[in-house]
This record gives C-alpha cells, structure tokens and sequence, in this order.
C-alpha cells in the first residue's frame, strides 16, 4: 500500500509551505496513526500534526515516519523544549505550538526543522518579528477574532504569515485562506469523531480531498 502514495515534498523552509490545509490530528490509539495518515495522504493533504496531547502521539508519530512515505509527519502542541527534542527524534520533520517562550523559541530554531510558534496578540506578532520569526500559527484563531482581525494585520505588520487553527471549519477555511497573509489552515474537520471511532478511513480520505481542494 505504501509504494502507490506519493513521494513527500521537498523539505520546507516553513511549515505554511507544506500544504494548504494541515490536518490536526489527536490520535488515541496508535494503532490508529498509519491508516490515518495513508487516508490523509491519499486526500492529497500530505502535512500532519499530530497534537502531544495524548501518551499515544510519540508513538503515532514514530509509526507514521517509519511507515508512510508520503507523509509530512510534525509535532503539535509542543510547549516545552524538552518535548522539541522528543519529537524531533521519534521523525517529527516541523513543530507547532500554541504559544511561546524565549526558551522554547530557542529550542525550536536549534532543532533543524521548520517551526510554527503561536500568537494571539498584535504584541507577541511584534516580539516574534523583533526575533526574526516571521511564520506564525494564530490561536486559538477564531476565539482570538478569527478573519477580521488577521485582516486588520496585514496593513500594519505586512511581513507576518500564519497559520489559523482553532475552530477554522470547512465553510470558514476558504476566508481565512483569502487573506494576503494567511499560507495554510490547521483544522480537524476532516477527522470526525465518528469517523476515527468506526476506522472509516475512506470517509478520511474524501473528506481530506474535499479539504485538499480548498488550496
């Protein structure tokens, strides 16, 4: 099954260069990771985050980088340096967080591969900026002021890029992917539930299409 997905892209030097829409992933069981990320990658969204929110993701993310080609496997909800080393060595290939600390800034540039730190706040934009971070993740995105307020940065802070997650759905994704500074959108819409709960990676995989062709 593997020798028919597609080969991964090219490293990037950004997360928001990997794909359009990048699925974020909670894996409870990591028996699940492998058929969910082959039905991901054959939906046409190749980048996968799966969050460290569960004792299952260091291991889900392991099997996908041993097990699936096609796949951009990176690390979520990554808060600590600690866990940059961690992921970095199980196969993550980038890291997002959703928010940031000198520490964990200097963690994530020191590990080799493209990092996405989290905002919420014209002020931590600024501070990222000051740093020469200019790719960002915007969290929790729609609770933060959603499409209005990413608009009302791209005059002031044109330089900025990011990532929305957080309550982005299908109906919302294509706004926000409207915007002058928006790359890509995190989102686990095209992971329901029941989906996930029935191993119905078909149901993934059309879903996952529907999501690739928003970009």
């Amino acid at each position: 099954m593997t020798s028919s997905q597609p080969a991964a892209p090219h490293p990037a030097t950004s997360v928001l260069d990997l794909a359009p829409v990048v699925p974020v992933v909670v894996v409870q069981d990591a028996a699940d990771a492998v058929p969910l990320a082959r039905a991901l990658v054959a939906g046409g969204l190749p980048a996968i985050e799966v969050t460290l929110r569960t004792p299952a993701a260091l291991d889900a993310i392991r099997a996908i980088a041993a097990e699936v080609p096609g796949a951009v496997v990176g690390a979520g909800t990554v808060i600590s340096a600690d866990q940059v080393g961690q992921v970095v060595d199980a196969g993550a290939r980038f890291l997002v967080s959703p928010g940031w600390t000198g520490r964990l800034l200097d963690a994530m540039r020191g590990s080799g591969v493209p990092f996405l730190p989290g905002v919420s706040t014209t002020s931590e934009v600024v501070a990222l900026l000051e740093q020469g971070v200019t790719d960002m993740k915007f969290f929790p995105a729609e609770a933060a002021g959603g499409t209005p307020y990413l608009k009302s940065l791209a005059g002031p802070l044109p330089q900025a890029r990011f990532c929305p997650t957080g309550g982005v759905t299908a109906a919302s994704a294509p706004s926000y992917l409207a915007l002058p500074n928006v790359a890509c959108v995190g989102g686990s819409w095209m992971l329901p539930a029941s989906a996930i709960a029935a191993r119905d990676w078909e149901r993934v995989r059309s879903l996952a299409a529907e999501a690739a062709a928003l970009g």
